[in-house]
């Protein structure tokens, strides 16, 4: 019999907030400056990590990933190794801390599979569903922000970036069309899942966009963070 994996997430004392969106976005500048701001806001421990990736195990799945040497075996087999990392990625980092009570900041978790392997890749929401209840079970986010942005913009950033060294990995070299998809792909779930997506434009520069990913983070999770407006007018 197959069962979910993880414990119940009214159990568990910290929060899960999942940063999610197209290449270019600006996921891990945010990650970066939210952690910054809610290290500050209050003395609870906040933890950063990323996927694929965030343990031994799973970065090492993430180099073969990234580089495109699973690409050829389909997106079935992607799926699979995103999951195998992904459950590595619980039990032995994210899991603990939210047990701990910890914040756990994560670039990228399930909702990526769904969008690249499924939407883009072609692969079956059944399948990707069942993947997600026996790999991550009820350790599902607390809060998801879905940082929005024009693929075409997205990519030009993606591009500025490998001129600065950072060579294109195995997702940022697919066409426009597949980027396209993906865009379509995590608006769809936001708005399937409103109560715990949250969209804010990417396009926006990076103090603008920080100041609405605070707000979200106030207003979904207030016990972690203070409304900065309500800050403002009490100051």
């Amino acid at each position: 019999m197959v069962t979910e994996r993880g414990g119940a997430q009214a159990e568990r004392g910290g929060a899960f907030i999942t940063f999610e969106g197209g290449e270019g976005a600006g996921k891990s500048t945010q990650i970066v400056r939210l952690a910054a701001r809610l290290r500050g806001a209050s003395p609870v421990p906040v933890m950063t990590t990323r996927e694929p990736g965030g343990s031994p195990k799973a970065e090492a799945i993430r180099e073969a990933l990234l580089a495109g040497t699973v690409k050829r075996h389909g997106p079935f087999a992607e799926a699979l190794l995103f999951s195998a990392a992904r459950i590595d990625h619980l039990d032995t980092l994210i899991r603990p801390a939210l047990a701990r009570g910890e914040t756990v900041l994560c670039d990228r978790f399930a909702d990526s599979t769904r969008a690249y392997q499924g939407a883009a890749g072609g692969l079956d929401p059944a399948l990707l569903s069942a993947l997600e209840r026996i790999v991550i079970g009820d350790t599902r986010p607390d809060l998801t922000v879905i940082l929005d942005l024009d693929p075409a913009i997205g990519l030009a950033r993606a591009k500025a970036r490998a001129g600065e060294g950072e060579a294109a990995d195995r997702f940022e070299a697919e066409a426009l069309g597949f980027h396209t998809r993906l865009r379509e792909a995590f608006l769809a779930i936001a708005a399937a899942e409103p109560e715990r997506c949250m969209v804010i434009d990417a396009g926006h520069p990076p103090d603008v966009v920080e100041a609405a990913v605070a707000a979200a983070v106030a207003a979904r999770l207030p016990r972690r963070l203070a409304d900065p407006e309500a800050t403002d007018d009490a100051a």
